[in-house]
């Protein structure tokens, strides 16, 4: 059967609606509005008369014929896209092009990719870095994503894992004005009389704070009236004295720079695995994502 440019334009469509189960999301994919999708959708249900697609306000779903038809296109699309990107491969490295798409932890964008990606766009200035910053543990390969960025001991098993960063250091820190006000504590115990931030992590679950110290380890359910899953706001509460937050230590290391946090707990503080890039085994690695991976491990903004 042959496909025109038309039909084939359609099909793309449709996989990114698919992928991203949001017509705004898959819009801001591939560069249109979501009512232009929304009509190019309608327009191939109609000429293939089936529906695809079951749209309401809140969500959007795929019929049956909608699942068969993604399975169908996923491998098919994913050799295409395979097949342009050998052509980077006989192009200088500062001539590559294409898309690179990214679902990272917000700790990985603030401290891994924000220091690189200025020097990586003046090197690749064709390249395009389109990233989703998320703590969900979201499936890369659904979420249209060639790769994912994830602390080493959550990448998923059946993935093909590249390390990014050296082992990171987990501190808990507090306000100078809180810690005169409240105590500094002495052991982890002693935080059960603290108001800590508390931690959702992207499965919903709450974090039970780590710590270890020569061969004693401990993890505790912390007590407090604020649980969060942002490092900005946890910042910001524990600056303004709202209590004690359990961060990587770079995340905090310009706070204690200017005397506006102070770690305490030193001696308890852990280390936790550091930054993994992780994609699809079956998948080639795009060049633009190699020459990324390339890039961070020359510059190492969290050592490695």
């Amino acid at each position: 059967m042959q496909i025109n440019r038309t039909e084939l334009a359609d099909l793309g469509t449709f996989l990114a609606i698919a992928r991203q189960r949001s017509f705004r999301r898959a819009g801001l994919e591939l560069g249109v509005s979501a009512s232009a999708l929304s009509h190019a959708l309608k327009a191939m249900e109609a000429r293939l008369g089936v529906r695809l697609v079951n749209r309401t306000s809140r969500s959007v779903t795929l019929t049956a014929a909608g699942e068969d038809l993604l399975a169908s296109l996923d491998a098919p699309f994913a050799a295409i896209g395979c097949a342009l990107d050998v052509l980077n491969q006989h192009r200088e490295p500062a001539k590559a092009t294409g898309r690179i798409r990214l679902n990272v932890l917000e700790h990985a964008s603030t401290l891994l990719l924000a220091p690189v990606l200025p020097l990586f766009h003046e090197r690749h200035p064709q390249l395009e870095v389109d990233v989703r910053v998320s703590n969900d543990l979201l499936d890369v390969v659904n979420a249209g994503a060639d790769a994912g960025i994830r602390y080493g001991g959550t990448v998923p098993q059946d993935m093909v894992a590249q390390r990014l960063s050296a082992d990171l250091r987990w501190v808990v820190v507090g306000a100078p004005a809180y810690l005169d006000r409240h105590g500094t504590p002495a052991h982890p115990r002693d935080l059960s009389a603290h108001r800590c931030l508390r931690i959702r992590l992207g499965d919903v679950s709450l974090y039970r704070w780590e710590f270890e110290r020569a061969a004693e380890t401990l993890a505790l359910d912390v007590p407090g009236a604020a649980t969060i899953d942002n490092t900005q706001f946890a910042l910001s509460l524990a600056v303004a004295g709202g209590g004690l937050a359990y961060l990587p230590e770079p995340c905090v290391g310009p706070s204690v720079a200017r005397g506006e946090l102070r770690i305490v707990l030193a001696d308890w503080a852990p280390m936790g695995s550091g930054f993994h890039l992780y994609y699809p085994g079956r998948r080639q690695l795009p060049t633009g994502l190699r020459l990324l991976i390339e890039l961070i491990r020359e510059v190492k903004p969290l050592g490695l």
